[in-house]
């Protein structure tokens, strides 16, 4: 290897002679085949505008035998009954009927209603007669009588809401100051019952007056005196409890007291009220702690009674002041509370007054221009009836008269819904019903059966997923080449039939027409149409490319494929529906058609989206 470089080290020329060789060899070569490449013909088609129609297949044969179930139109209990099991009846037969007292009724007032429109028509047509002429001119003379009485009654009306408004504010005023005063009652034993609370629990007049007893608060002298631990355990929860309402009733009083000071009956009625709701809820907690304090009280004496023990004099004297400051309380909470309600009562009066007044001020006007336009109306009426019936009043009433043979003729519909009768000739069967029960429109009377023929025909489940009832289907025979016939799906299994590990379902078709050469047990296609379009842009489907979630079409624009991203409509695997991105007559290339594919690659060239935009893609010719 060295010898080799030293000797083209020392041949520079005929080195760079073969460099020039090799280079031109590799440019020739790229030009012939780009010339290659350049004459390669593409597979196109047109976009073409048609119907599409997707379908599912299947085969089966044809059966003899159909049952129908046989329900009612509408709802409503049995009355007769003309069928039994096994029984053969012919179309049209009545099999039962239901109870038509309630629809004869109604056949009876459509009847009457039609009537009387006929009589208001020919009355029209006639000449006016005086006593008519009479009665128009008395109601005109009651309508006015009744708008001046309406004018009367708004005046007395709103003049009593006026006066009731303006009573509601003076007692509301006066609801104020009777709160105000109640507060301040409230206020005159507050302190004194605050102070009473404090001195059971935490005075020392107990150990000042009892010999014997340590210098100690109330409460923990009360607790020191039971020195049964049980005992001292239960009253122990009975003192905090007490303890804890006096904290909490002690902190309200007295930012309530210092509200109460800086207060006075001429205060912003907001104030007062606001003063009010707070008092009341002192006086609560004051209740509370003092029931609290006299349950604390009862159970010390209770243990000391059960024990034998002396009963401090001090405590019964609590228990008889606490029991006098429980009514006082209640007297407070009583008056505070039907002061709060006046406050309330008379604020509503008043809001309920002004709504009065509002809805006077918006109706009073409406009711009586309402009354004016009767008046003119009558008036109106008046003349058209010396005038006589005109043109359009003709048309009216006789449009009035068709609207009610239409209402009979409905009528007369339900009335024969309520018979029942047979759809086709057949045989009765699986009938368990008997007078008086009440049915349904979802209720199975009983099944027809009949020799009408079906055919019947299994797909997979999959394919039964997208069949629904009532779908057209067309079927062809094996033995009857030249024909043809359409029908319908009539039944669709409910539940699957699994046979190695393959689910499937039974679909009947019922036939539009029946036709003498079909004969039970014929072998019979069927094509079931699921969906269809018409008039829409067609390509084929192998001609759309896949990129992730977009799809493509190459068209040949000027001799070049040009990538374009297309949305798809319905298809039926060979035929596809476009729904955006290309036109009529477009010439599109066929993928895998011709000697060029379209692949992904690393390339970025620009395709056309729907609608005219562009987007970047990935994507180039590849030519083979």
């Amino acid at each position: 290897m060295k010898r080799i470089f030293r000797f083209l080290f020392k041949h520079k020329i005929i080195l760079v002679i073969v460099l020039l060789l090799l280079i031109g060899g590799i440019c020739f070569g790229y030009k012939n085949l780009s010339e290659k490449n350049s004459d390669i013909q593409f597979s196109t088609t047109k976009v073409r505008r048609g119907d599409l129609t997707v379908s599912i297949s299947g085969s089966g044969q044809i059966s003899a035998l159909n049952q129908v179930e046989v329900k009612p139109k509408i709802a409503g209990d049995i009355s007769i009954i003309n069928i039994k099991n096994g029984q053969k009846v012919d179309e049209g037969e009545i099999l039962i009927q239901l109870d038509r007292s309630d629809i004869i009724r109604s056949l009876n007032e459509a009847q009457s209603n039609l009537e009387n429109s006929r009589i208001d028509l020919q009355e029209l047509l006639e000449d006016v007669d005086a006593y008519t002429l009479l009665q128009a001119e008395n109601s005109l003379t009651s309508a006015e009588d009744s708008l001046t009485k309406m004018i009367t009654t708004h005046a007395n009306n709103y003049q009593d809401t006026m006066e009731a408004k303006q009573k509601a504010e003076d007692n509301l005023e006066k609801a104020y100051e009777d709160a105000y005063n109640n507060i301040a009652n409230a206020f005159l034993d507050l302190p004194d019952i605050i102070t009473e609370l404090d001195t059971v629990l935490f005075s020392y007049d107990i150990s000042d007056k009892e010999v014997g007893v340590n210098q100690n608060t109330n409460n923990s002298i009360l607790l020191n005196s039971i020195a049964d631990y049980e005992y001292r355990d239960d009253f122990e929860k009975y003192m905090d409890r007490a303890e804890e309402d006096y904290h909490v009733a002690k902190e309200d009083y007295d930012a309530n007291f210092d509200n109460y000071r800086n207060t006075n009956r001429y205060s912003d009625r907001s104030v007062i009220e606001e003063l009010l709701t707070q008092t009341l809820e002192t006086t609560k907690k004051v209740a509370d702690n003092i029931k609290s304090e006299i349950n604390m009280l009862d159970r010390w004496v209770e243990y000391r009674t059960d024990k034998g023990f002396r009963i401090y004099s001090d405590v019964t004297s609590y228990q008889s002041s606490l029991t006098s400051y429980t009514g006082n309380t209640n007297s407070h909470l009583s008056s505070l509370l039907s002061a709060q309600r006046s406050i309330e009562d008379y604020k509503e009066s008043i809001l309920s007054a002004e709504r009065d007044l509002i809805e006077m001020d918006q109706n009073n006007p409406l009711e009586i221009a309402e009354a004016e336009r009767s008046i003119q109306e009558k008036k109106g009426k008046i003349e058209d009836l010396k005038k006589g019936a005109t043109e359009l009043e003709i048309k009216s009433k006789e449009l009035s008269v068709q609207q009610k043979e239409n209402s009979l003729l409905s009528v007369q519909q339900e009335y024969n819904n309520h018979s029942i009768r047979a759809s086709f000739d057949g045989i009765i069967s699986g009938f368990n019903l008997a007078i008086g029960d009440s049915i349904t429109t979802g209720t199975v009377i009983s099944n027809l059966i009949t020799t009408q023929k079906i055919a019947e025909i299994t797909l997979n489940e999959i394919e039964a997923a997208q069949i629904e009832l009532d779908q057209k289907a067309i079927l062809k025979f094996d033995a009857l080449e030249d024909l043809s016939i359409e029908g319908q799906i009539i039944e669709i299994d409910a539940i699957g039939n699994v046979s190695s590990g393959v689910v499937s379902y039974g679909i009947k078709i019922g036939f539009d027409i029946e036709d003498e050469k079909i004969k039970p047990g014929m072998s019979v296609d069927a094509e079931i149409v699921i969906d269809s379009c018409e008039d829409a842009l067609l390509i084929p489907a192998e001609a759309i490319k896949e990129m992730g979630d977009k799809k493509i079409v190459s068209v040949l624009v000027e001799g070049e494929p040009q990538p374009i991203m297309v949305t798809t409509g319905l298809t039926d695997e060979i035929t596809t529906e476009i729904t955006e991105g290309l036109t009529d007559g477009d010439e599109i290339i066929l993928q895998g058609s011709g000697s060029g594919n379209i692949i992904n690659s690393g390339t970025r060239e620009n395709f056309r989206a729907p609608g005219g935009s562009s987007m970047n893609g990935t994507m180039r010719m590849i030519m083979h």
